[in-house]
């Protein structure tokens, strides 16, 4: 754990102490309940992770199916396997429940729910707010709170603890509050959980230091910051250099190709330098949970203090922008080959997820380019062997239900262009360059396969 120079801390009472001490050895001594709220993609590896590592773990979630799936020993998200899942529970290390009454069990609980966008690009708390209310009906003392779900600087001291504190109990003396960002990249083999550093920030000495001894308690890294507003600008650095150095790529991408320059060939190049280059690279739009929407919490926050973040803001829109380049190119392609744009075109979309080799489709630009493909009268499939159906979302309602194709090669000759939008590894593109009429790619899937690309157009 790394030391900070600064302490906030108020003074300590011999009853603070004494709940500080209890926690600490339970935790020091693996001894301590943690309860981790929200089972997606963010709190189940890390409940994983805690129970792998003989931590008990109580898993709470609203969807009774996840719960249902972990006592059985299913998987429901295909990276996490469901013997990895039956392994934590026969151990006794991983109960999940649906029962929020529950939450006064824990010693430990981690917040890790969505923080999605309203229509207005505007933040969305309801998920933590309504997650804390129903922690502050059972808050007891001595337990320690922390927020990973990623949000705006201040939302732990401004909406967190007012709301729990409204008990009667007070932060840092009777219960504990920390911030510990999520840093989960999806279909992650290399940096995983348990391997990627944990920052933590806190507003007191206790609550800090405990929330480093429980990312520690399973082999973690942690880096202290002196506050959890510090935590929390923390992670929205990260999406924002994503983001911003995403849309500089996809705005160089359009700029290149009008030049007759292709820029995949120009980032591979420019890669070799080994110092003050790093590569990003383009796309048919930004997807997953952060990178798309997280930016803009920091642009909403930034209003309160009479500043404009127009750096966040351009990127935004360039990013946004990408759907309608790839319809764009798809549809003046097809007006080459066929004379005759998109209405009436049989358009297959490979690759629903957001990215490659995950079930993952939150923000997916798959969605937007189906529908926009549909809005245009063209007829638009999809197939993707990691999502065979479209669940409900909160932004496409009406692509639920619809079905992947099933797989074959043959299939292709039937679609006047496929649309690679997602570069799931296990397929042959170089094959799907030589029997498809036409290839609109994305990802630079064929190339990277070594595919004729006479019949191959970059987008």
């Amino acid at each position: 754990m790394n030391d900070i120079a600064l302490s906030i801390s108020p003074p300590q009472n011999a009853s603070t102490s004494l709940l500080y001490g209890e926690l600490l050895d339970r935790l020091q001594n693996r001894k301590a309940l943690i309860g981790v709220i929200g089972l997606g993609y963010v709190g189940l590896p890390l409940a994983l992770t805690f129970a792998e590592a003989d931590v008990r773990v109580l898993g709470f979630d609203n969807d009774t199916e996840k719960p249902a799936a972990i006592r059985e020993g299913r998987t429901y998200l295909k990276q996490y396997s469901p013997e990895r899942i039956a392994a934590c529970v026969r151990a006794g290390n991983f109960e999940a429940t649906s029962d929020m009454a529950r939450l006064e069990e824990p010693d430990v609980i981690v917040i890790c729910v969505p923080t999605p966008l309203t229509r207005h690009l505007e933040p969305d708390l309801s998920f933590v707010t309504r997650t804390t209310e129903g922690i502050a009906l059972r808050l007891r003392r001595g337990q320690l709170i922390i927020l990973e779900s990623t949000t705006y600087p201040g939302t732990t001291t401004e909406v967190v603890k007012p709301l729990l504190e409204r008990t009667g109990l007070v932060c840092g003396q009777d219960f504990f509050l920390a911030y510990s960002p999520e840093r989960e990249d999806p279909g992650n083999q290399t940096h995983t959980t348990s391997s990627i550093p944990k920052v933590v920030g806190a507003d007191d000495d206790n609550s800090r230091k405990l929330a480093c001894v429980l990312y520690e308690s399973y082999g973690g890294v942690t880096v202290s910051v002196v506050s959890s507003a510090t935590a929390e600008a923390v992670k929205i650095t990260e999406n924002i250099f994503r983001a911003i150095n995403i849309a500089l790529v996809n705005e160089l991408k359009v700029v290149y190709a009008k030049m007759g320059i292709n820029i995949w060939e120009v980032i591979e190049a420019a890669k070799t330098k080994p110092f003050g280059y790093m590569p990003f690279y383009p796309g048919p739009g930004l997807g997953g949970h952060c990178i798309p929407i997280d930016p803009f919490y920091l642009t909403w926050k930034a209003r309160e203090f009479e500043l404009s973040t127009r750096f966040i803001e351009l990127a935004g829109q360039i990013n946004t922008s990408m759907p309608d380049h790839v319809i764009d190119v798809l549809s003046h392609a097809l007006d080459e080959r066929y004379r005759r744009g998109l209405n009436g075109s049989r358009i297959l979309v490979m690759g629903l997820a957001y990215k490659k080799n995950v079930d993952d489709l939150r923000e997916s630009p798959s969605l937007r380019l189906i529908e926009k493909l549909e809005a245009r009268g063209a007829r638009a499939d999809y197939f993707d062997p990691f999502i065979p159906r479209i669940p409900t979302t909160r932004e496409h309602a009406t692509l639920t239900g619809r079905e992947s194709i099933e797989w074959e090669i043959s299939l292709v000759t039937a679609y006047d262009a496929i649309l690679i939008s997602t570069d799931h590894d296990g397929i042959d593109y170089a094959e799907v360059a030589r029997s498809a009429p036409l290839v609109i790619d994305t990802r630079n899937a064929c190339a990277r396969s070594g595919a004729d690309m006479s019949r191959v157009v970059l987008a």
